[in-house]
């Protein structure tokens, strides 16, 4: 990590002098002027400055203006004004232009160095914040949410019209479809970025603790409050708080969450004080909210209250096509974290998993990659290599003469999409991987040959195309 750069401007030589040396033999890159002219020039260039120690009143101007300067040039530079002369109004006008202390002289050299560790922590609190965010709005940007499929991409496009919004939005999907990777999503894509995202499974929490866990509580509200707590409405004051399996929420709960839906604010357990917050709401469940309304298990206000903006994540067997770009994305993933060398998948393989009806959806798909990853190692997925039990998926016949369509129906589009997988699959393999050739024996174009093989994620055993 580079070295913090501190900066002290001030007129007494003697001053300088004192915090230079003390401040150099802790490690830190120190540099110093005596007027503002010369510290503009230091400050210039990329290097940032992370502490100024800058003193009031200086031979050529003003040490709050100075910091102003400073501040554009490095927004995130902290600043501690020394003052000789000090007013109650150049400290209030300290204070509201950004600086982080006012220091009257003279002053004791171990509380202005409390001080200055104080600034220094917090500037380096600051940058590892900042960079964790970076790396969240990175992780959940849309292109990080894998498939091609028109589902999928029909979900995409709704996450980028309403993350812009702060309309409450109802995600529904099976278990392990990924509906918080979507929350996350609408929320690191939207102008609450930069507030706090809090997420709260409602059906993992016992009802009597989770009213507590939503809204916060008292000291001594009930027995074990031995302190007051911040619930996760008041923790998501200005950004998102997400609500997962709403549809286990008890009906007592079910009343106090509308109240707070509707005027957005709420009483913490054992206070009469009102909270207000500035939140937006997303909520997900895996039942059918529609029919647990009917059966009177979940109140009708609250559903309309929530399904304002409703977002249905597919099942993963209502996106076949995705699951060979799925299988190359999460081998790129743990190739990675588990210092492995999986190279891709069989075909017979391949039709094995696309024809299996993943009940654990996405989480089930990467669940097996992981283990897959761990116990293959190297080289490429065989059919020898899966669990029995997705080596016994029915596959779909491709003789299409000798077709049978079963009593219980079948899924056209994954029908048809298995049959394009292994003609494309057969003619790749008897050209050996030539996709001039293969296109011929095909009759396609070799540039539709090439993106259907891009848009289906398949790959030769030994290579990897990257998600």
């Amino acid at each position: 990590m580079r070295t913090q750069r501190v900066l002290i401007l001030d007129d007494e030589s003697s001053l300088r002098t004192a915090l230079f040396r003390v401040l150099d033999r802790k490690g830190l890159n120190v540099i110093t002027a005596n007027k503002i002219e010369e510290a503009k020039v230091l400050c210039q260039g990329d290097v940032p400055v992370d502490l100024a120690i800058v003193d009031l009143n200086l031979p050529d101007g003003d040490g709050i203006e100075f910091m102003t300067h400073l501040k554009a040039l490095h927004p995130a530079a902290e600043v501690i004004i020394l003052t000789g002369h000090a007013t109650i109004e150049s400290a209030i006008r300290a204070t509201q232009k950004g600086a982080f202390h006012f220091v009257t002289k003279p002053f004791n050299l171990e509380e202005l160095m409390s001080l200055i560790e104080k600034a220094l922590t917090h500037k380096k609190l600051q940058q590892e914040n900042q960079q964790l965010r970076s790396e969240l709005n990175k992780k959940y940007k849309f292109d990080q949410i894998v498939g091609s499929s028109d589902q999928i991409q029909g979900v995409l496009r709704l996450i980028e019209r309403v993350a812009d919004s702060d309309s409450t939005v109802l995600v529904t999907g099976e278990s392990g479809t990924g509906k918080e990777l979507i929350a996350r999503a609408i929320h690191y894509n939207s102008p609450r970025a930069s507030g706090p995202f809090v997420p709260i499974n409602c059906g993992a929490i016992p009802s009597e603790l989770l009213e507590s866990e939503l809204f916060g509580h008292m000291k001594g509200a009930f027995t074990g409050a031995i302190a007051n707590r911040v619930g996760r409405f008041e923790m998501a004051d200005n950004g998102t708080i997400f609500l997962d399996e709403i549809g286990d929420l008890e009906p007592s709960l079910q009343v106090k969450l509308l109240r707070a839906l509707q005027e957005r604010s709420f009483e913490p357990v054992g206070s009469t004080k009102t909270v207000s917050v500035n939140v937006r709401v997303i909520a997900a469940t895996n039942i059918n909210l529609e029919e647990a309304v009917d059966n009177g298990r979940f109140r009708e206000d609250l559903f309309y209250r929530l399904n304002v903006i409703p977002l249905v994540v597919p099942a993963l067997r209502e996106r076949k096509t995705d699951i060979p770009l799925l299988l190359t994305h999460f081998m790129d993933i743990f190739n990675k974290t588990k210092g492995r060398g999986l190279t891709g998948i069989a075909s017979d393989a391949l039709d094995c998993l696309v024809n299996y009806a993943w009940p654990g959806n996405i989480r089930e798909l990467e669940n097996l990659v992981e283990r897959m990853t761990i116990l293959k190692g190297h080289g490429s997925i065989e059919v020898s290599d899966l669990p029995p039990k997705y080596k016994s998926s029915r596959t779909v016949s491709t003789d299409v003469g000798n077709l049978e369509i079963p009593d219980s129906g079948m899924d056209f589009n994954t029908a048809v999409d298995t049959f394009e997988n292994t003609l494309i699959l057969k003619a790749l393999e008897k050209t050996g991987w030539n996709r001039n050739q293969a296109a011929a024996l095909l009759r396609l174009n070799r540039t539709t040959l090439v993106e259907k093989i891009k848009k289906k994620g398949l790959t030769p055993p030994n290579e990897v195309t990257p998600t």
